[in-house]
């Protein structure tokens, strides 16, 4: 196996605010109000810590999803998702519908209108967005059919 070898800085430039290091211990958890009554969002500090650049979160269910979300998109530059425990079922614009399950990520372009249909009646993934403070717009459902991945 080869490897590149790069370069770099002793220090990263500065990139505006000044970034600080953040703790979450799931001991002394910070739970968060969010997009979704029926989930649970705890709140793991990078929002602050990096000043707004990025935020990451563990969302939670212990009943299920009481009704999908509706479709919606995100004002953002991306999401990316891991799931941790259960499983997810979304559909997007572009026709597409699938499940993630432990262990699986995915990364959804800002912008880009989906619907989460389903979960297992228990599940807990891993949010992250860049910037921190995205927001959720609801939207008309696409007009094309579905296929599931």
């Amino acid at each position: 196996m080869t490897s590149k070898a790069t370069t770099l800085r002793e220090k990263p430039a500065p990139a505006g605010a000044k970034m600080q290091r953040a703790l979450s211990s799931k001991k002394k958890p910070s739970f968060v109000e969010g997009r979704r009554a029926f989930f649970k969002y705890r709140d793991l500090g990078v929002g602050a810590a990096s000043n707004g650049r990025m935020r990451a979160q563990v969302t939670s269910a212990t009943a299920g999803m009481s009704e999908p979300t509706g479709w919606h998109y995100h004002l953002c530059e991306g999401q990316f998702v891991y799931m941790l425990s259960g499983w997810v079922e979304l559909e997007f614009e572009d026709g597409e519908a699938c499940r993630i399950e432990a262990g699986d990520s995915m990364f959804i372009p800002g912008g880009m209108r989906h619907n989460e249909t389903r979960t297992s009646d228990a599940f807990e993934l891993l949010e992250v967005s860049v910037p921190a403070d995205m927001g959720t717009k609801s939207c008309d459902p696409p007009k094309q059919k579905l296929r599931r991945a």
